[in-house]
């Protein structure tokens, strides 16, 4: 009794109420519920005999007539898209994988026709009754069976991929303020290139036909792909740009179809200016040989004469050719009538210098000690490009003395080093 005094007596845990336990579903049946309500027929009222009611079950009558109908129609059309499902699947059969892609020559009948593919040979083929006749078209590209070489399909775009390529979105940032002199070869090339895409009228009204294409020439360096570029920037025409050698094309007949489908391109977006540069590279005197390749190149050369004289009238696309060495190219691709307007670029005299230096140093902070003239008026033989590099140069090595000002020693060793890799000919690697 002494233990509990001053204590309080602990109470006893009161015992948890009986609960039943939760309802199991395992290894019990569903019960099966009726019809929903959505799918139940409304309840009729009034509920005796009379005309209301009548009525209300011949609206019902007709929702049920029309309901089966429908059901009925689905039914019916079900067997049909399956059988379409297969269909297809036989004609992807039939087709076959892969599909080899050829080039239509000729068509015999309305089963047959002559194709031929990049491998060289042609083939005597039949077309499927599942292509369709009215895009056939010779020189159109087909789809071929890889074993029985079948027509069984067409390709309606059919514009190579290198083309699209070619096809410049962006107009170049360079415009003719960036060029140093050569007023008299800008002069001759708005003439020549923009003012019959502008002003075609003024040639009707002189009663003359306007250029076909220039070719600029000249030694390297000497602004021809610049004043090209300031062109596409001036003129809001679509502007090709490709190089001589991508016409160039390993497989027989394929260098042909590129300058083909250069010039289509070329109508479809026109007005246009195709500039090709380095044509040289394509465009050589023809000479007898037995080399595959050679012959190749003439006929891609033959292709371009005949797309810049064919019967066709070329009058909204222009044509700007460049090269270093006009005297390589084959007289009939300079000839009048291909190309009216042939376009030197000399080396830049001392007034030309003097501005060319003054736009590549415009930007430049330059020192006090550095006197422009005594380079402008030395008789080394500076392209634009190699003016360019010196200014580059001396940049350079300011910069690499952590200068922001660029003094004349700067330009002087500039200068001797641009003239002694100019003299040894060994690659400007930056400066080309």
């Amino acid at each position: 009794m002494s233990g509990f005094q001053g204590g309080e007596k602990k109470k006893k845990p009161e015992p948890k109420k009986w609960e039943p336990p939760l309802p199991t579903t395992i290894g019990k049946r569903r019960r099966k519920r009726g019809p929903d309500t959505a799918t139940k027929l409304p309840g009729v009222f009034p509920t005796t005999r009379c005309n209301l009611k009548l009525l209300k079950l011949q609206r019902i009558n007709d929702y049920l007539l029309m309901e089966q109908e429908f059901v009925e129609e689905q039914e019916r059309l079900k067997p049909q898209e399956e059988k379409l499902q297969e269909e297809r699947a036989k004609v992807d059969e039939i087709r076959g994988a892969p599909i080899s892609v050829g080039t239509l020559e000729e068509v015999i009948d309305d089963n047959h026709a002559i194709v031929s593919t990049s491998s060289g040979p042609e083939y005597y083929v039949t077309m499927l009754s599942i292509v369709d006749k009215d895009l056939l078209e010779p020189g159109c590209s087909v789809l071929l069976h890889h074993k029985s070489m079948a027509v069984v399909g067409v390709l309606q775009d059919d514009v190579d991929p290198m083309v699209s390529v070619m096809k410049l979105e962006k107009a170049p940032t360079e415009s003719y303020a960036d060029i140093g002199g050569l007023e008299q070869q800008i002069q001759e090339i708005k003439e020549a290139v923009e003012l019959p895409l502008t002003h075609p009228e003024l040639y009707e009204e002189m009663g003359i036909k306007p250029p076909k294409g220039v070719i600029l020439y000249g030694v390297p360096g000497t602004g021809k792909t610049l004043l090209a570029k300031a062109v596409a920037n001036q003129t809001s025409a679509t502007f090709l740009r490709v190089v001589g050698s991508e016409l160039i094309q390993k497989y027989l007949g394929d260098g042909p179809k590129l300058v083909r489908e250069l010039f289509r391109v070329a109508e479809d977006y026109a007005p246009s200016i195709v500039f090709i540069d380095e044509i040289d590279a394509v465009g050589t005197k023809r000479y007898d040989s037995n080399s595959g390749g050679t012959k190749e190149i003439q006929r891609t050369m033959l292709e371009l004469l005949n797309q810049l004289d064919g019967f066709d009238s070329r009058g909204d696309v222009k044509v700007i050719m460049a090269t270093n060495k006009i005297e390589t190219l084959d007289p009939a691709l300079i000839r009048p009538g291909r190309i009216d307007r042939k376009i030197e670029f000399p080396l830049p005299d001392v007034k030309t210098k003097r501005r060319i230096f003054g736009i590549h140093t415009a930007k430049m902070t330059l020192n006090e000690d550095v006197d422009l003239e005594e380079y402008v008026m030395s008789k080394d033989d500076l392209s634009g490009a190699d003016i360019k590099a010196i200014c580059t140069e001396a940049g350079l090595l300011a910069l690499r003395e952590r200068r922001m000002k660029v003094c004349n020693e700067d330009f002087r060793k500039a200068r001797e080093k641009v003239l002694i890799r100019k003299n040894e000919g060994t690659p400007e690697g930056l400066y080309i």
